[in-house]
C-alpha cells in the first residue's frame, strides 16, 4: 500500500515528466514530499498562473503532458487563467489543486475549496475538459485515467483534479497509468475534398494554430505543393508554414501582409481552412465581397465551422495530420527545395533623429541574428503582431502565439517551461513591457532553474494595443500609459539575470549575438530591452 500522493508522483515519473510547476502550500505538500522520492524537480514559480503557463509550455515541447499544482483557495483560482490559456492553445495540462480536508468539509475551513467555500471544481469546469474532486483514495485511478484521456484526446486541453490533504495521505493499492494513445477519426469527406481541389481554379490555403497542435507541417506543405496552392496563415497559425516558400503569402487578419489581402480580393473559388476557428482576429479585413465560393474546413472541433464565413462548406472533422496523411498517401512526393527561396537579410535603419527605433526594426534585427530553428514565443500584445507581420519563418514550428484567449504574460511562462522540456533548443520570448509587469518575475524562475531563455522586451512605456486602439476610437486613451515606465534592465538584474538596454537595431543585433553565446556558456537567461517609438502605429488597427 502507498499513499495517494506517492502513487501520483510515481505516475508522473512513468509519464517521463521531470519537472512539476507550482507554489507550495500545506494542502498539496504531500505531493511535494513524494517528488523528492521520485527525483522529479519541483519548479518554484512566482505566481500560480505562471506555473500553469510554464507547465503548458513544457507540454508543448515534451509532447506529453504538463503538470501544475496549486494549493487550495487562491492557489487554485490563480491557476484558472492558465487553464483558460491552455484551452485556447490546445495543450494537455493537468492541474492539481488542494483542499484542506475531506472529512472536515462542511465545517469552517481556511482556504476551503469545496462548495462551502471557493468551489474550485465548479470554477475549473468552465475552462477545462474535465474537473472533479477526488473524495476518496480509491477514486484516484478512474478519475486520473479519465482526466488523461480528456487532456490528450481530440482537441487537447487542460483538466483539473482537486485532491484534499487527507486524501493525499490515504493509502491505496499502487497503480501506474500509461499516457493514452488517441484513436483518430478519419473524415468520410476526403474524396469530395480531392474532387474540389482538382476542379478549383483559384484555391487558397488558410492555416491556423490547429496545424501546430497536430504537428501537420509536412502534410500542409505537401498539399500546397501538389496543387500549387498559395498559403496564408492566421495570427495563431504564424510559424506553421515557412516564409521563404514561394507559395507563402504571409499572414492574414491582424498583423496581415498586403500580399495575403491582395490574393483574397481576386475571386478565390476554394478556401481550404485548416485548423482555424476563423475568429475576428483571423478574419479582420475580410469582407463579404472577398468570400470564396466554397470552403473546405479541416478541424477537430465542429463548433465554429460554417459560422464566420457564410458560404457552402465541406467539414473535414478529426485530427488534421491523420486526415491529410490519409488523403495524400497515394500522391507523389514533391521537391520542396524547388519551392524554397533564399532569404535576404532584413534591412536595418538608423533611428530618426530624436526618436526611438521602430518596433519593425526590432523584428528585423531578431531575424538577422537568431538561428533559423530558434523557437519564438510571442506574448500577447502589439509586439507579437509586429512579429506576425515582420518576422520571417524559415522552419515550421518555430513561432507560437495565441490570438484567442490572450492572457498577458503567457509567453513568458511558455518559454520557461519549453526551455526546461527541451534544453537543447534556442528559446526566445518576444514580450512587451506590459506583459513583463504582469509576469516578468518568471525571469527569476528561469534563472534559478537554469532555463536560458532569451527575453526580448519591446518597451514603449504603454499597453500599446489598448492605448492606440482607444486613441483610434475616441481620440485619447485612459489608463494605457505607465506613469513610471518599466526599466527592464534593472528589473532583470534585481533577479540575478544579465540584461542590456538597446537604443538602435544595430546595437540590438550585436547584443542578441552576444547573448546567444553567453547563454550557451552560462546556461542562464538574458533580458534584452529594446526601447521603441512610443507613437508608432502597430499592425493591429484592422480589428473592428
Amino acid at each position: 500500500m502507498r499513499t495517494v500522493a506517492s502513487v501520483l508522483a510515481s505516475n508522473f515519473k512513468q509519464w517521463g515528466i521531470q519537472h512539476i510547476f507550482g507554489i507550495p502550500g500545506k494542502a498539496i505538500s504531500p505531493i511535494l514530499f513524494e517528488l523528492l522520492t521520485e527525483e522529479i524537480q519541483f519548479v518554484l514559480s512566482k505566481h500560480e498562473a505562471a506555473a500553469g503557463f510554464e507547465a503548458a509550455g513544457y507540454a508543448l515541447l515534451n509532447e506529453k503532458v504538463g503538470v501544475a499544482i496549486g494549493t487550495s483557495g487562491p492557489g487554485g483560482t490563480n491557476l484558472i487563467t492558465a487553464a483558460g490559456q491552455a484551452a485556447a492553445s490546445h495543450l494537455p495540462l493537468l492541474i492539481i489543486t488542494g483542499h484542506p480536508s475531506m472529512k472536515d468539509t462542511g465545517k469552517a475551513l481556511g482556504q476551503d475549496s469545496s462548495s462551502f467555500g471557493t468551489d474550485l471544481v465548479n470554477m475549473f469546469s468552465h475552462v477545462t475538459k474535465f474537473s472533479a474532486r477526488v473524495e476518496r483514495g480509491d477514486m484516484l485511478k478512474p478519475y486520473l485515467q479519465h482526466a488523461l484521456e480528456q487532456a490528450l484526446a481530440g482537441v487537447k486541453g487542460p483538466v483539473h483534479l482537486s485532491i484534499p490533504f487527507d486524501v493525499l495521505l490515504e493509502e491505496i493499492e499502487p497503480f501506474t497509468l500509461d499516457l493514452p494513445t488517441p484513436y483518430e477519426m478519419i473524415s468520410p469527406n476526403l474524396s469530395d475534398v480531392m474532387d474540389r481541389l482538382n476542379e478549383a481554379t483559384r484555391p487558397l490555403l488558410f492555416i491556423g494554430k490547429g496545424v501546430h497542435s497536430s504537428k501537420a507541417y509536412e502534410e500542409v506543405q505537401h498539399l500546397a505543393e501538389l496543387w500549387n496552392i498559395p498559403v496564408v496563415t492566421t495570427p495563431g497559425g504564424k510559424g506553421a508554414f515557412p516564409s521563404n516558400h514561394s507559395l507563402s503569402l504571409g499572414a492574414f487578419g491582424l498583423g496581415g501582409a498586403p500580399e495575403a489581402m491582395d490574393y483574397f480580393q481576386e475571386d478565390v473559388d476554394l478556401l481550404l481552412v485548416i485548423g482555424s476557428s476563423l475568429s475576428d482576429m483571423s478574419t479582420a479585413g475580410l469582407t463579404e465581397a472577398m468570400y470564396p465560393k466554397h470552403v473546405i474546413h479541416f478541424d477537430y472541433n465542429p463548433t465554429f465551422i460554417g459560422k464566420s464565413v457564410i458560404v457552402p462548406t465541406t467539414p473535414v472533422l478529426g485530427d488534421i495530420k491523420s486526415n491529410l496523411k490519409t488523403m495524400l498517401k497515394e500522391m507523389p512526393a514533391t521537391n520542396s527545395e524547388a519551392f524554397r527561396t533564399t532569404p535576404e537579410p532584413m534591412p536595418l535603419q538608423e533611428n530618426v533623429p530624436g526618436e526611438r527605433m521602430s518596433a519593425i526594426q526590432v523584428l528585423h534585427a531578431m531575424r538577422n541574428t537568431l538561428p533559423e530553428d530558434a523557437i519564438i514565443f510571442g506574448d500577447d500584445g502589439s509586439h507579437s503582431f509586429y512579429g506576425i507581420k515582420h518576422f520571417d519563418i524559415y522552419k515550421p514550428g518555430t513561432y507560437f502565439f495565441d490570438d484567442i484567449f490572450g492572457a498577458m504574460g503567457n509567453g513568458i511562462g511558455y518559454a520557461v517551461g519549453a526551455q526546461l522540456a527541451a534544453p537543447e533548443k534556442t528559446i526566445v520570448c518576444l514580450v512587451g513591457d506590459g506583459c513583463m509587469f504582469m509576469h516578468g518575475t518568471e525571469v527569476s524562475t528561469a534563472y534559478n532553474y537554469d532555463a536560458p531563455v532569451l527575453f526580448i522586451v519591446v518597451n514603449n512605456g504603454r499597453l500599446d494595443m489598448v492605448e492606440k486602439g482607444m486613441r483610434k476610437m475616441i481620440g485619447t486613451s485612459i489608463g494605457g500609459i505607465y506613469e513610471t515606465p518599466l526599466d527592464a534592465k534593472l528589473f532583470a538584474e534585481s533577479m540575478g539575470a544579465q540584461a542590456f538596454t538597446c537604443l538602435t537595431p544595430f546595437e540590438l543585433g550585436h547584443r542578441i549575438e552576444e547573448a546567444l553565446q553567453i547563454m550557451k556558456e552560462r546556461n542562464k537567461p538574458i533580458v534584452i530591452e529594446a526601447l521603441v517609438n512610443e507613437n508608432e502605429i502597430p499592425p493591429t488597427m484592422g480589428r473592428q
